[in-house]
């Protein structure tokens, strides 16, 4: 019998990886001998990620446009134009029975061809705003897969389903003891931890204020677990070094993420669509700081559909500065609150996205055959 045959393409960032890399997995528990191959972005992290998961993955050369003058916007047209050949030649020698976006630099060029060439092609939008590039897609989509009510305000009504982002497998069971996670972090299990995601790559805010506070920390005898992203690693290590303590553990990224969220009391977060997701699941107080510098300031739009719930606290990045320590010290105090937020996030998780969406993939593969 012959296997299905799945292209998924996208990346650049954790948060478009992590889904195409489960949405993957739940392919193969479906079809043991299906054949999947990855497309991405050259010199991005999925060019790492993707084989480190067991799956094969081709680059294109192509990066995303800057909306300020730059001189490599200039080559962005012949990126574009190499891309999509590149894309054609991969899509025709492999020829998939669907393609799969997940978003990212390498996802347009990919589902573009594809629909062209009249293989069926399934949108995972995981915002509750989505980018220019995924309306544009749309209209030849054979479905969009999404994770927020309301979407037909940007894709025809019949293409939608509601699936729920996909999310790591691990962080829905975790199978290990609160012991062992303390341990991998060296961390007192009978003190408060804050857990702190700085992003893939770094977020500058983020990083800039937890240093600021780290006295206060020390004041309060509370722990923190800081992913400060490549870029601040070495400036985050010489900050908690100067201070000789203990209840700091620094990471440039955190791979164990599933004990990472085990051991935290309450989490301070970047509001990207995935991030948001897993937070549902994981199920413990959250302050959001949306990034400011995403196409259409959908960080904020994510965080607000958490808010408005009472699922969690937002602030804003340039009022992080000022009001980051006040509310995250009273936060750690209000054991009402705390309560609150858990109940009301935990009622908005979504644990089988990635089952959901593999099925649909499977179904449009055998309407093609």
């Amino acid at each position: 019998m012959k296997g299905l045959k799945v292209i998924i393409s996208g990346g650049g960032t954790g948060g478009h990886i992590f889904p195409a890399i489960a949405i993957a997995n739940a392919i193969k528990a479906r079809q043991i001998n299906a054949e999947i191959l990855f497309v991405g972005a050259k010199g991005k992290m999925e060019m790492e990620k993707v084989p480190n998961a067991g799956y094969k993955i081709i680059g294109l050369w192509i990066s995303g446009f800057q909306r300020r003058f730059v001189i490599k916007n200039f080559l962005f047209p012949l990126k574009v134009i190499l891309g999509l050949i590149k894309a054609g030649i991969l899509i025709r020698k492999f020829k998939p029975d669907v393609v799969i976006g997940v978003g990212g630099f390498a996802s347009g060029l990919t589902l573009k061809i594809a629909s062209f060439i009249g293989i069926p092609t399934i949108i995972q939008e995981q915002n509750s705003f989505p980018g220019m590039t995924n309306r544009l897609l749309s209209k030849s989509a054979t479905k969009i897969c999404v994770a927020y009510e309301g979407m037909e305000r940007f894709f025809p009504r019949k293409k939608i389903v509601f699936t729920g982002n996909p999310i790591r497998q691990n962080i829905i069971s975790v199978d290990s003891n609160k012991e062992e996670a303390f341990s991998l972090f060296h961390l007192n299990p009978n003190k408060k931890s804050v857990l702190v995601l700085g992003g893939s790559l770094g977020a500058l805010t983020i990083n800039q204020t937890i240093a600021s506070m780290l006295p206060l920390f020390i004041k309060n005898d509370i722990q923190i677990i800081w992913q400060t992203g490549k870029n601040y690693f070495n400036f985050a290590k010489e900050e908690v070094l100067a201070l000789n303590s203990n209840l700091f553990s620094v990471h440039s990224f955190i791979t164990s993420m599933d004990l990472a969220y085990l051991v935290s009391d309450i989490i301070i977060s970047r509001a990207g669509a995935i991030t948001i997701s897993e937070l549902c699941v994981v199920a413990k107080p959250v302050i959001l700081i949306p990034s400011p510098n995403v196409t259409d300031d959908h960080q904020t739009k994510n965080a607000k559909s958490l808010e408005i719930k009472n699922a969690a606290i937002m602030i804003s990045d340039s009022e992080a500065t000022s009001k980051l320590a006040e509310l995250l010290f009273e936060l750690i105090e209000n054991n009402d609150l705390q309560q609150t937020l858990i109940n009301n996030i935990k009622g908005l998780a979504i644990t089988n996205a990635a089952d959901k969406i593999a099925e649909i993939a499977v179904t449009i593969a055998k309407i093609k055959n």
